[in-house]
């Protein structure tokens, strides 16, 4: 691929953008893919400002512009990641063709629907309850603490199945389904979940997956969020 960033993300360092710079610098380490960061200043409202809300209408990040294809917009982590897959992740290490392979790429989709649609809601209204409102809600915190861990509970019943990843056949094969849950897990202690050993299935998946260097890196993706200029990476 060319030197020339073709995406540009705007992005802050939340679970949710964490997720596609996660991809991004899979990306960039399996294809040699370049591309740019806009970090969004979300504790100034800078996702409020008109200039994003033309490219994401919803007024939250994460969001991409593919220039190589005509300034092409995506907005929604799940879109986006699957976006990507399916126009850069050439050799399909990290997802698959659903005419080749379309109950895998089914499953895929299940799974990162159940995140995008339970784990994330969930664990962010837990978040939010826990640390950011002005006052203890006791039924809203054992609400979804609560359903956080029957989510958990999914997942290690999933990767208990002999797996050590949620989609594709046999013990299944690192994708975009894992990235778009597993940064929900990676800030845990923040829901009042440090310990995994409740979910060991769980542990493991992470234990295994979020010591890939993509990961580390990706943590760094748009912390420059007082910013207003676009930044290189990789």
């Amino acid at each position: 691929m060319s030197d020339n960033p073709r995406i540009t993300l705007y992005t802050a360092p939340t679970p949710n953008g964490f997720k596609v710079a996660v991809f991004l610098e899979e990306l960039k380490n399996t294809y040699g893919f370049n591309y740019d960061v806009r970090p969004i200043n979300v504790a100034r409202g800078e996702q409020k400002e008109p200039w994003f809300i033309a490219i994401n209408p919803n007024g939250r990040i994460p969001a991409i512009v593919d220039r190589g294809r005509n300034d092409f917009v995506v907005f929604e982590t799940a879109a986006i990641l699957i976006y990507l897959q399916q126009h850069y992740d050439t050799e399909n290490k990290y997802g698959w063709d659903p005419k080749d392979h379309p109950d895998d790429y089914s499953v895929m989709l299940q799974w990162m629907f159940f995140a995008h649609g339970g784990v994330g809601p969930m664990q962010g209204q837990l978040n939010h309850f826990r640390n950011a409102a002005s006052e203890v809600v006791p039924y809203a915190l054992n609400r979804y603490l609560n359903e956080v861990k029957r989510l958990y509970g999914v997942l290690d019943l999933r990767l208990g199945q002999d797996r050590d990843y949620l989609a594709g056949t046999g013990r299944g094969m690192y994708s975009i389904a894992d990235m778009n849950v597993l940064p929900w897990l990676r800030i845990r202690e923040h829901s009042g979940l440090d310990n995994l050993d409740e979910w060991p299935n769980v542990k493991r998946w992470c234990e295994n997956t979020l010591t890939r260097v993509a990961w580390e890196v990706a943590g760094n993706v748009g912390r420059a969020g007082d910013t207003a200029s676009l930044y290189r990476v990789g």
